[in-house]
C-alpha cells in the first residue's frame, strides 16, 4: 500500500550519495523548527485558552484533560508527519528552502520513516539534546533523529 505515498518527480529526486549536495546545518534548522513552533503555538495557544480559560495558564494541574493532551502532543505530531510525507518538509523548512530527503534513494521520505523520525527526536533530546547539537558536527548534517530514520536535510536547488 505504498502507492498513496508521495514520490518526487525525476526532476526533484536528489542522488544522496552526491558529494555536491547541500545538507542543511544546524543554525537553518533551528530557524526552521522557530517558525514551525511560532505556528504550532498560534493554533494550540488560542484554543487551549478557549478551552480551558486562563487557569490553563495559572492552574498549578500538570494535566487539564483530553484536550490538554491532543492539542499538546497529538495534534503536533500527526501535522509535522503528515507534512513530512506530503511536502517533504514543515512550513519552517519550506520558508528556509530545505526539505527532508530518505538517504538511501534521494527521494521524499516514506510514512514510516517519518514516523520513525518523530519519534527518534525524543531519542536525540533525552541526553541534553546531544542527538539535535549532533547536526552541528556531523558531515551529513544528521542528528540522531535523521540517523534513526535514514534520512537527511538538504538546501533546495535554487533556479
Amino acid at each position: 500500500m505504498q502507492d498513496n505515498i508521495y514520490k518526487a518527480p525525476q526532476s526533484e529526486v536528489i542522488d544522496a550519495t552526491n558529494e555536491e549536495i547541500r545538507y542543511a546545518g544546524f543554525w537553518i534548522r533551528v530557524g526552521a523548527s522557530i517558525v514551525d513552533t511560532i505556528l504550532i503555538l498560534a493554533v494550540t495557544l488560542p484554543l487551549l485558552t478557549l478551552i480551558y480559560d486562563s487557569t490553563y495558564w495559572t492552574g498549578e494541574n500538570l494535566f487539564f484533560g483530553v484536550w490538554d493532551i491532543l492539542l499538546n502532543y497529538a495534534f503536533p505530531a500527526i501535522v509535522v508527519i503528515l507534512f513530512w510525507i506530503y511536502k517533504s518538509a514543515t512550513p519552517g523548512k519550506m520558508l528556509c528552502k530545505i526539505k527532508i530527503i530518505n538517504i538511501n534513494t534521494g527521494q521524499a521520505p516514506s510514512a514510516g520513516q517519518s514516523v520513525g523520525r518523530y519519534l527518534g527526536y525524543f531519542v536525540s533530546m533525552i541526553p541534553f539534546m546531544l542527538g539535535i547539537i549532533w547536526v552541528a558536527f556531523d558531515k551529513r548534517k544528521q542528528g540522531w533523529h535523521d540517523k534513526i530514520a535514514s534520512t537527511a536535510v538538504v538546501r533546495i536547488a535554487q533556479g
